[in-house]
């Protein structure tokens, strides 16, 4: 296995850094307003994205797409991943199920996400329903043509800006799970309410309901019944670049604490000379360090034909598990070097601090991770998480 970066791949990490240093810009400015950023300015931010090669990463160049591999992907959300604020969320990543939509649905909804003229939002978790999508109570009842989909969703990340959302509800009596194109513009739909998380995020995640939404058979994405399947490999692939993106966040926290520390002056000499504060840096650099190698791996052995499915299931648990916990101890020690001025959200740690805690509950809590590892572990034994599968 050979991990070095291409000369395209070293191409690509400076052309997704450089886009990265472009959002840090407006870190500060949508701190300060909450979240939001201009949309005209966000238009210019996505159109620069464009240009650089780093938007719609993960879809096919011949449909509009960058067409990146995986290990490709999290080369970029990687430098994404230092950018606070979720700005990342600017240089689009269309949902990758959407990949399986038939011809008519990939001209309705995918090619437009592509060309940035309309935005997408998966809607999975429920009030009662957050960590087991199983027991989710939203409903898809036949009629003429179609479906009447009822049910509530909550935390639709980007939400408030799709124009269409992908809802899992369990369809017909059988109650079997499925994935819905809904229209956010369709009768029944209702977003009721945008909640005010810890982090200031330039995008929400509201909560919608759903009373009696027609839904066309032809808006029904990869068949009737194959909903869990389809959300499943969505989980994958967001739980790849969740480690991606945490690891980013951890190097550019650690960057900024070494930096401190080398100039920060106490009792005569920089604080980087006294142990207490090399022992931080030096755990930090290997949390860094792992998950970052660990990750790679992951997302090289998906891009390899003939990748067990289940057993990259497992390991995307693993890789998000371990880089988002390991994010968290790198962004309590960096704020802690930088002592009152890492409390004050005029500084990236802090931001950081308070960004990485959702790292550990989204797209499948650390709990959650962890029993889908123990489930692999018992199933298949300890080698097929510790090595690689090529």
């Amino acid at each position: 296995m050979d991990l070095r970066y291409t000369s395209e791949q070293a191409d690509l990490k400076r052309r997704a850094a450089e886009y990265a240093r472009l959002l840090m810009r407006y870190e500060d400015q949508s701190e300060q307003a909450g979240g939001p950023l201009p949309q005209q300015l966000v238009t210019e931010l996505t159109r620069a994205a464009m240009d650089a090669g780093v938007y719609a990463i993960n879809m096919p160049a011949e449909w509009g797409g960058a067409g990146l591999s995986l290990l490709d992907q999290v080369i970029v959300e990687e430098e994404f991943g230092k950018v606070t604020n979720c700005l990342w969320d600017i240089p689009w990543r269309p949902a990758n199920v959407l990949a399986y939509g038939d011809e008519r649905q990939r001209e309705k909804y995918l090619l437009p996400v592509i060309r940035a003229e309309k935005f997408d939002a998966f809607a999975v978790t429920e009030p009662g329903a957050g960590s087991d999508p199983s027991s989710g109570t939203s409903t898809a009842t036949r009629t003429e043509g179609g479906w009447l989909l009822n049910g509530e969703k909550w935390f639709v990340t980007c939400g408030d800006i799709a124009d269409f959302l992908l809802v899992q509800a369990d369809a017909g009596p059988e109650r079997l799970p499925t994935l819905f194109f809904v229209d956010k513009a369709a009768p029944g739909v209702e977003m009721t309410r945008l909640p005010h998380f810890m982090h200031s995020a330039v995008n929400g995640h509201p909560e919608f309901t759903f009373t009696d939404v027609f839904v066309a058979d032809e808006d029904v994405l990869g068949g009737v019944g194959k909903g869990y399947e389809l959300t499943k490999e969505w989980f994958t692939d967001e739980r790849l670049m969740i480690a991606a993106r945490t690891v980013g966040a951890a190097e550019r926290a650690l960057e900024l604490a070494r930096d401190w520390a080398v100039e920060r002056q106490q009792f005569g000499a920089p604080i980087a000379s006294y142990q207490l504060i090399q022992g931080m840096l030096a755990d930090c650099a290997v949390d860094i360090a792992v998950n970052r190698a660990y990750t790679h791996q992951v997302a090289w052995e998906a891009d390899q034909p003939g990748t067990d499915r289940k057993t990259l299931h497992a390991k995307a648990s693993t890789a998000k598990l371990a880089a988002s916990e390991a994010a968290g101890r790198v962004a309590d020690r960096c704020l802690q070097i930088f002592g009152g001025r890492g409390y004050d959200r005029t500084y990236p740690v802090e931001r950081m601090y308070r960004e990485l805690r959702v790292d550990r509950i989204w797209e499948g809590t650390s709990e959650i991770q962890r029993l889908i590892i123990a489930n692999e572990l018992i199933k298949r034994g300890t080698s097929a998480l510790a090595l690689p599968t090529h």
